[in-house]
């Protein structure tokens, strides 16, 4: 009788890894999609540099941009596979199931480091925007912060929705509301309502990223409560989720 050959983790993952990333490659055109949104942001904002600063412009870009691909390309490209039966296919192999998700997950954290240079980039060359080196440090690691909140929202809703194509819906539609409300918070007369958007996912992503930019003078105790939120949200969020995730949409 014929030992089985059980691949090692790290091989296994390694291969899941560049699986995606091809798949990634393949569709191309939804991640190039998913960098421009942040674009727009500054290329139509940079008019307002001189009167909410520019790292508030750079923190709204990266903000809706982790929307974009924490919470768009994350929760699609599950559902979408778990439609297909894709992950039923992978458990029947000698994979561990946290291989199959932390694979997908580092591959939108690549997308997630790519969009943070690019903004930093066009922030610099075409808005004038330049931080300090410490500031750009921080914040790529805090975009990586916010990422995880959208990733873990993400989560949350394929853990409790099967149906690709309801998923698909509520994902367009949830995404639709964030990014209206990231572009248009700041000009929220409405104290309470102000509050409440400062606080949410969103303000609390932004908050940490505007203060990040400018660690020095910026970050303060409210940047503190973005943090402890956004970690509380990505427990809520990702613990719903992974607890009522089904391997299939049947």
């Amino acid at each position: 009788m014929e030992e089985t050959i059980i691949p090692k983790t790290s091989t296994v993952f390694a291969t899941l890894f560049r699986a995606d990333m091809a798949t990634l490659i393949s569709n191309r055109r939804s991640a190039i999609i998913s960098l421009f949104v942040p674009l727009i942001v500054l290329f139509t904002w940079k008019g307002l540099i001189k009167h909410v600063g520019g790292p508030t412009v750079l923190a709204t870009a990266i903000a809706i941009g982790l929307i974009a691909i924490g919470l768009m390309g994350y929760t699609l490209s599950v559902a979408r596979d778990r439609d297909k039966g894709i992950f039923q296919r992978l458990r029947v192999a000698p994979v561990p199931t946290w291989v199959i998700m932390t694979s997908r997950i580092c591959v939108q954290l690549v997308m997630i480091a790519v969009l943070t240079l690019v903004v930093f980039i066009v922030g610099y060359q075409y808005d004038g925007v330049l931080l300090a080196p410490l500031g750009y440090v921080i914040t790529f690691f805090i975009a990586i912060l916010g990422a995880t909140v959208y990733l873990s929202l993400g989560q949350l809703i394929v853990g409790l929705i099967k149906g690709f194509e309801t998923i698909n819906a509520v994902t367009r539609i949830t995404y639709i509301a964030l990014m209206m409300v990231g572009m248009f918070s700041t000009f929220f007369e409405n104290q309470q309502l102000k509050e409440v958007v400062r606080f949410s996912p969103y303000g609390c992503v932004k908050m940490m990223l505007a203060a990040s930019m400018e660690p020095s003078k910026a970050w303060a105790h409210d940047a503190n409560i973005a943090v402890l939120c956004s970690l509380g949200y990505i427990v809520v969020f990702a613990g719903i989720g992974i607890k009522n995730f089904q391997w299939s949409s049947k």
